[in-house]
């Protein structure tokens, strides 16, 4: 699903920085990867290459049959929003919004009607378990719900690929651990998972792990 092949990642300032040496990936449809390294090891790097949030200095990366390094900002879009759902560590939920609004805005800009985004919207939420919530101000949900209305509004377009970067950085164990079981739900039902974090508990969920250091990609 997801190949780079000598994708290396350079920043000038004053001096080149290699955020990101020669990497060689192979991600397959419902894998579950983790990528755990220091801070500044080019973890996030990947991350956002493979989400199309950032473009390689060079080499290639396929999305499927589409090779994305070289094309422009509208199919990069395209791709993104069609295959890809983000979930980051920081909620990103706007206050004075239901949580089912949160979870409607990321369907905001797809191809569906409104009366379609509310049931992906609900849909996603029942998926979360939190259904129950779907009328509440995210100001009065825990950590841990926050987290999962986040994700219902990442998974609620149903993509492809969900990539996660910390998603438990602001959370306790014991919703650290209703996160993972869902991730883990999520990943059985066959959604792809790219998730980078600094946890060692949440990176052993993982099928395959990557490590990052000095913008160097292994696999253990």
């Amino acid at each position: 699903m997801l190949n780079l092949q000598g994708v290396c990642r350079t920043y000038l300032d004053g001096e080149p920085v290699h955020a990101l040496r020669p990497v060689d990936l192979h991600v397959e449809a419902a894998d579950y990867v983790s990528v755990t390294g220091p801070s500044g090891s080019g973890k996030s790097t990947l991350l956002n290459i493979l989400g199309l949030l950032d473009t390689p200095t060079s080499g290639s990366y396929r999305v499927g049959d589409v090779e994305t390094s070289n094309c422009g900002a509208a199919l990069r879009g395209a791709i993104r929003g069609q295959l890809f759902g983000f979930v980051f560590q920081a909620f990103h939920l706007l206050p004075g919004r239901t949580a089912l609004e949160n979870v409607e805005l990321g369907m905001l800009y797809g191809h569906n009607g409104r009366r379609q985004r509310r049931r992906l919207a609900m849909d996603a939420l029942e998926r979360m378990g939190m259904a129950h919530r779907a009328k509440a101000d995210p100001r009065h949900l825990s950590g841990g719900e926050k987290q999962r209305v986040a994700i219902a509004r990442a998974v609620a377009a149903r993509p492809r690929v969900l990539f996660c970067d910390e998603p438990t950085g602001n959370l306790d164990s014991a919703n650290t651990a209703v996160v993972l079981d869902v991730l883990r739900q999520l990943n059985t039902d066959g959604l792809t998972l790219v998730v980078v974090t600094h946890e060692p508990e949440v990176a052993a969920e993982a099928t395959r792990r990557l490590g990052v250091v000095d913008g160097v990609v292994v696999e253990s």
